[in-house]
């Protein structure tokens, strides 16, 4: 198992990957259907921290592997079949989120994580033998951090609750260190474009997953027969706010950021936040939905607020990972935030609150837009006026 080439043309995501992809999303949107539940019963905090727990372990062990295909990927028979046990990892995780969220029970989503993650561990040291020197340390480096931070994790289901929290903050940090950690010396080839493909992919089918969550949800009110009038404004704004968030992160090709490793980690790194920001909005729009059917147990503020709060964090943590780079001038720089706090004002306009910010993100689209175009215009029409007559 060598490195691939970097500057390999035509770099793109495998069946494989896409189906390892499509096997994550079932976790993601179990654990969005379990936030939904916590939040509409007023339970917010717990199913927010629950939320993240979890969604961590999903995205960390998508990541990993994300990065290390982009590098190693042989597409030969080993290689499938430990990807295939990765795949089945994530569907007992997923199998335990809803124990998680309701009994605080993590074993299951545990030993799903430990599964996918010693999976990778056995396509490190695959790695680490068919290389040498330098790039063979980082393999066992990898190989290595990784195998302990499963016993750590182990571990958590030995402590108290009441300190869980804290030391699943211990053990994550302690994962994210081991990239930075076996990659001091040697990188991996990781592939410019072949990252930003996956990434972009798994954005798509987390957006797809809140398009999917809003409409079961109108759907099940309209079932029910509940006032369309009543849902309209939700299903409209929600659209419109997953078209804008789309329309936002893939408007400049991400791959142009990618230009080193440390580079290469920050984006990759604050993708959590973006992804489980993206799946949240789906949760929001569910939890305004039966808000509106008078089925949840909170304020119309609140269940504003599960959509507002998701969807300023994306447009926030869009603009500093990646759109602020390509943003000319003050008007440029400023539209991503101003629209992140007017659509967190939204959240205190009652039933109209939701519409509301799908009108202000596809604003801030438009604007966009507008803000490019004169700015490309520009330099052509100062070099027609600087010609000589």
């Amino acid at each position: 198992m060598t490195a691939r080439n970097r500057h390999e043309a035509h770099r793109s995501a495998t069946p494989l990957e896409l189906l390892f992809d499509l096997c994550f999303v079932v976790a993601v949107n179990l654990a969005g259907a379990q936030l939904v539940h916590a939040v509409a019963e007023d339970h917010a905090a717990s199913g927010v921290v629950n939320y993240a727990m979890v969604f961590f372990a999903i995205w960390w062990a998508w990541m990993n592997f994300t990065w290390f295909a982009s590098a190693y990927d042989t597409d030969d028979v080993p290689y499938r079949v430990t990807t295939l046990v990765q795949i089945a990892g994530v569907l007992i995780l997923a199998a335990g989120v809803s124990r998680a969220f309701g009994e605080h029970d993590f074993t299951v989503v545990c030993f799903g994580y430990v599964v996918m993650r010693l999976a990778l561990v056995t396509q490190w040291l695959r790695a680490a033998r068919s290389t040498s020197g330098e790039e063979r340390a980082m393999a066992l480096a990898y190989a290595g951090g990784v195998s302990l931070c499963q016993l750590g994790w182990l571990g958590l289901l030995f402590v108290p609750e009441s300190v869980r929290v804290w030391v699943f903050l211990v053990m994550a940090l302690a994962e994210m260190c081991v990239p930075l950690v076996a990659e001091r010396r040697w990188n991996t080839s990781w592939h410019p474009h072949h990252i930003a493909e996956r990434y972009g992919l798994f954005t798509i089918i987390v957006l797809g997953e809140t398009v999917l969550a809003a409409t079961v949800a109108v759907q099940s009110a309209l079932d029910e027969d509940h006032a369309l009038g009543e849902l309209a404004p939700i299903a409209v704004g929600g659209l419109l706010i997953v078209f804008a968030a789309w329309w936002i992160y893939f408007v400049v090709p991400a791959h142009r950021r990618l230009l080193s490793s440390k580079e290469g980690f920050l984006w990759g790194y604050g993708h959590y936040l973006i992804f489980a920001s993206g799946a949240a909005i789906g949760a929001g729009l569910e939890v305004a939905v039966e808000q509106a059917v008078h089925k949840a147990h909170i304020s119309v503020t609140a269940a504003a607020a599960a959509v507002t709060i998701p969807t300023a964090l994306f447009l926030i943590t869009v603009y500093v990972l990646h759109a602020r780079y390509f943003k000319r001038g003050p008007a440029q720089q400023l539209t991503l935030p101003v629209s992140a706090v007017l659509i967190l004002l939204c959240t205190f306009l009652g039933n109209w609150a939701v519409l509301t910010a799908g009108l202000v993100a596809t604003a801030t689209v438009a604007t966009g837009v507008t803000l490019t175009a004169r700015d490309t215009r520009q330099p052509t029409q100062e070099h027609r006026q600087a010609r000589p007559k």
